[in-house]
């Protein structure tokens, strides 16, 4: 599925449940990051994970802190490493970011795991926090 078709998909809510785990997430995020700024990036991430959440009746999942940083960190990894010349080549040179344990370098679990993160953007409580793609 190229692309195009795939943020088609996502955003018109046709995209098949199970091809939208985690490392489709980190795609998403990606392509929004390739075509605009970053504000506008998460605003678009914001939204069709929502829409998409809620035509599945699951609007529940929707978490803030975790799509935030993840949006941040895909930013940064663009911005320190590039696009790797699209998705594939991004995703094999960056594959920490497919790794759906990766904010609990950053955060801990409890806090990553609590209700006030899945509905506001938390900073991890933790002080020795390292980038994890060095």
């Amino acid at each position: 599925m190229s692309d195009e078709e795939f943020l088609a998909a996502l955003e018109s809510c046709s995209l098949c449940e199970r091809a939208f785990g985690h490392a489709a997430h980190v795609r998403a995020a990606y392509l929004y990051l390739r075509s605009t700024e970053f504000a506008a990036a998460l605003a678009k991430m914001r939204c069709a994970i929502r829409t998409y959440a809620a035509s599945l009746g699951k609007a529940d999942r929707y978490h803030e802190t975790i799509t935030v940083a993840y949006v941040a960190l895909i930013r940064q990894t663009l911005y320190e490493r590039g696009d790797g010349g699209g998705w594939q080549g991004f995703s094999a040179a960056n594959p920490e970011l497919l790794e759906r344990d990766l904010l609990l370098r950053f955060y801990p679990r409890s806090q990553l795991e609590s209700e006030l993160a899945r509905r506001i953007f938390l900073l991890p409580r933790s002080s020795e926090v390292a980038h994890p793609c060095r």
